[in-house]
């Protein structure tokens, strides 16, 4: 049972991707436009562009400056979530303020990370976590505020140590809503891995697809975009596997709720 639910875990990942890229075949074999080449010679410019030099020298670094500023905005968004959801006249305080930034896209903000943190990695990771941090962090005060009043007298009534009230109350009933920040924030850290890579970079895939662009070499761009898709479809299965271990005790917790 557990092979075949692996199997049609697969399944129903590839199905979507298989069938648009099906039809982007088809609909490309026979083009002559050349902005939108056949996807056969999209494919066959892959190896060659992607195999040979650009993994370690583009796709790494990307992955890397994508790793470390998710990572950043993960600590920062669940340990700020935990304070401002724990403490009602710290969250009534910070509210405006945190709505005001947030309502910032993180795009404007490269051109004034440029001036502080200059063109290397630290501006890449700052702008992959100015947008990363707001989905973790808003759903993590709302996961500490939604946790159960009477799981917090029980911890009170039986002077639970405060880190491990932290550790086993608010992060674990928290968990879920964190969660599902940190899956928002994994799409939008992809997103601002490409742009901050088209600004002032020497490396990265935002910035071979820009010169691609540039140059005309319309195949090698396009399979810059497929990539990107790759990737994404990778840390996603990544995501899932993590997720589902972290929160097994809640999904099965929700499996006896349904059957009960």
């Amino acid at each position: 049972m557990k092979v075949l639910g692996v199997v049609r875990g697969i399944v129903l990942l590839l199905a979507v991707p298989v069938l648009l890229f099906g039809a982007w075949w088809l609909a490309t074999a026979d083009s002559t436009d050349f902005f939108w080449p056949p996807l056969r010679q999209i494919l066959g410019t892959f190896d060659d562009t992607w195999f040979h030099g650009r993994l370690t020298g583009d796709v790494l670094p990307s992955l890397l400056r994508l790793l470390a500023g998710y990572l950043l905005a993960l600590v920062l968004g669940v340990a700020l979530g935990v304070a401002i959801g724990s403490a009602r006249v710290l969250r009534a305080l910070l509210e405006p303020v945190l709505e005001f930034f947030r309502a910032i896209p993180s795009p404007v903000l490269v051109p004034i990370l440029m001036l502080f943190a200059g063109i290397g990695n630290e501006m890449k990771i700052l702008v992959i976590v100015s947008g990363c941090v707001w989905p973790i962090l808003l759903n993590t005060v709302e996961g500490v505020r939604g946790l159960d009043e009477v799981l917090r007298d029980t911890a009170r009534c039986y002077r639970m140590r405060p880190h491990s009230r932290l550790v086993h109350l608010v992060l674990r009933g928290a968990s879920p809503r964190i969660a599902a920040g940190a899956r928002q924030a994994l799409s939008i850290g992809i997103i601002l891995m490409v742009i901050s890579e088209m600004f002032a970079a020497s490396n990265g895939v935002g910035f071979t697809i820009i010169q691609f662009q540039r140059s005309f070499s319309i195949p090698q761009m396009w399979s810059g975009i497929i990539l990107l898709g790759l990737i994404g479809i990778a840390l996603s299965a990544v995501f899932q596997f993590v997720e589902a271990r972290v929160l097994r005790w809640y999904t099965g917790l929700r499996r006896s709720q349904r059957e009960g």
